[in-house]
């Protein structure tokens, strides 16, 4: 077995073994049950919510939603004023000015729907706190935010008859307390070991007058890839040596990426009673991954050929963009998991990928960021696909389509159609105004079809939520500020809204018993049913654009 592959099994190794106690904790913790945590963070989580005024009493959808709604506006409202008022505030050592105004409000926006865009350098325009009061709670809280939205959706599946989803305060305060928290300070312990930077001195200065950007590095990088968020201290974000410096670091990052979303699909399956449908939604995930993985990693060990041409040796394959520390192989699998995931933090150049090499990420967030996806927003993602497959399924021998006992009805379906396709019709119509209107074709470094899979690329980051770039895209403009703010507001609550509503029709349902009709929702060939339906619906939705793109480019190589 090559390395590259030996690294790869031993990734899948430790994810899906971890995934497994990973997934019974979180399961104790949104349902409320006692961790060996409590005895240590119980009276934390007791005083946040009494200083809140919360009491645990059961919400309704639409109280779930205005509640999240409520602290998300909050959050990303506080995070706007900090931005434009940190040249007057505390820990500025290099001192910053104010972020402008359209910068601010996309930043603000970004790091609040998880999606981490970051159309600007860290290290040259955010003060430390903005950096740690700002950005890294953000990062806590809009994770917060999907593992709440997921508790409320499984108990939708779980209850019966019920208008109750739950408590959105406690469901974000325990998140936060007994997962988040704990798991981001040990990890960002473990990167401290490897060499990552965490200090409040200012920039140093070398004796050639060189300055070199240090600050709080380790914290925010724990909880960005735990938080599947990816927003980066520094501008070259995980291929800069100061926040991933080692193989090990690099490995232990990319397996962060994906811990809590393998592990709530055993939480799915722990709370619905049924631990063979939390396997399953697993098994349809790595399926993807592995595929994914496998032709990015491929496609990358080969020479680049316009390079091959002027009698370039490439004999570690395409190399550009790349970092020599982590290899073909280390991009690659960081570059499958980040774009499969929400996380967006990169360890390389995807704009230097080859075209083929490129597409393959990019796909990976315009099939909705399921695989694995985001901290709790996958998994909801991911089980809107499976209702697809059980609906599809239904109508083939005419019967009304249930999951896991839960007809789906007129209404389920429309919350479905609604939360699946409200982000490529975001992500369609952006990249077309990128490439008509002249105020944004000034934003393009690379004519042709490279230059439209930047814009493509923008906007499936935003509308996904993911926060990647290719990185030849000038982004800060007023013009790709305000319209991909505009594309991670509408693909962040415009999935959640019509998740939650499909959870409060679901809670009021009975629960229908097993028949002879029932479609094992357990089974190897559902597996393959989920894992057909999420290729269907990318490849019809796509195709016709990602051949302008990536497609041409690769033709134009040969």
């Amino acid at each position: 077995m090559s390395p590259a592959w030996l690294q790869f099994v031993l990734y899948l190794l430790f994810l899906l073994l971890l995934s497994v106690p990973m997934g019974g904790f979180m399961g104790r913790v949104l349902e409320g049950e006692r961790t060996f945590l409590h005895p240590v963070l119980g009276p934390l989580e007791g005083g946040l919510l009494r200083l809140m005024g919360v009491h645990d009493e059961n919400m309704g959808w639409r109280s779930y939603a205005l509640a999240i709604l409520l602290f998300n506006l909050i959050g990303g409202l506080a995070l706007y004023t900090l931005l434009k008022a940190q040249a007057l505030l505390p820990l500025n050592p290099d001192h910053m000015g104010p972020v402008a105004t359209d910068l601010a409000i996309n930043t603000a926006v970004s790091f609040t729907t998880n999606t981490n865009w970051q159309a600007y350098s860290g290290e040259t325009t955010l003060s430390y706190l903005a950096q740690m009061a700002g950005l890294a709670v953000q990062n806590f809280l809009s994770a917060a935010t999907g593992l709440a939205v997921l508790a409320a959706l499984i108990r939708g599946f779980a209850r019966r008859e019920s208008e109750s989803l739950g408590n959105a305060w406690v469901d974000l305060v325990r998140s936060t307390v007994y997962i988040l928290l704990p798991l981001s300070l040990v990890f960002a312990l473990v990167m401290v070991s490897q060499g990552v930077v965490q200090t409040l001195s200012g920039a140093i200065r070398t004796a050639s007058g060189q300055l070199i950007a240090v600050g709080p590095v380790a914290s925010q990088v724990a909880i960005k890839m735990l938080g599947t968020n990816g927003g980066g201290f520094f501008n070259a974000n995980a291929a800069h040596p100061f926040e991933n410096p080692t193989p090990l670091s690099n490995f232990l990052q990319t397996l962060a990426i994906l811990l809590i979303p393998a592990g709530l699909c055993h939480t799915f399956g722990r709370l619905v009673k049924d631990r063979r449908q939390g396997w399953a939604l697993l098994a349809a995930m790595t399926l993807l991954f592995l595929g994914a993985l496998a032709m990015v990693s491929t496609l990358e060990a080969r020479p680049n050929p316009q390079l091959t041409r002027v009698g370039v040796l490439q004999p570690a394959g395409n190399m550009e963009g790349k970092e020599v520390r982590f290899g073909v192989a280390g991009t690659s699998l960081f570059a499958t998991a980040t774009t499969a995931a929400s996380c967006g933090a990169v360890n390389g150049m995807h704009d230097s990928l080859s075209p083929l090499g490129g597409l393959l990420p990019l796909w990976l967030m315009q099939l909705g960021e399921v695989v694995f996806g985001g901290v709790g927003s996958g998994l909801y993602g991911m089980l809107l696909f499976a209702m697809v497959g059980v609906f599809i399924s239904g109508l083939m021998v005419g019967r009304t389509p249930e999951y896991l006992g839960k007809k789906l009805e007129a209404f389920e379906m429309k919350m479905v159609s609604i939360a699946i396709l409200l982000p490529p019709a975001i992500v369609l119509v952006g990249t077309a105004a990128g490439v008509l209107l002249p105020s944004a074709l000034s934003s393009i470094s690379n004519p042709g079809p490279h230059g439209f899979t930047q814009v493509l690329y923008a906007f499936s980051s935003a509308a996904n939520n993911n926060g990647s770039a290719f990185a030849g895209l000038n982004a800060n403009t007023p013009f790709y500020n305000f319209t991909l703010a505009l594309a991670m507001l509408i693909g962040r609550y415009g999935t959640i809204l019509p998740v939650l509503a499909l959870a409060g029709s679901l809670g009021r349902k009975k629960i229908t018993p097993k028949g002879p009709g029932t479609l094992p929702t357990h089974t190897p060939l559902f597996v393959a049913t989920l894992v057909g339906v999420v290729l269907l619906v990318g490849a019809l939705t796509f195709l016709p654009a990602l051949a302008l793109g990536p497609l041409a480019e690769q033709l134009s190589l040969r």
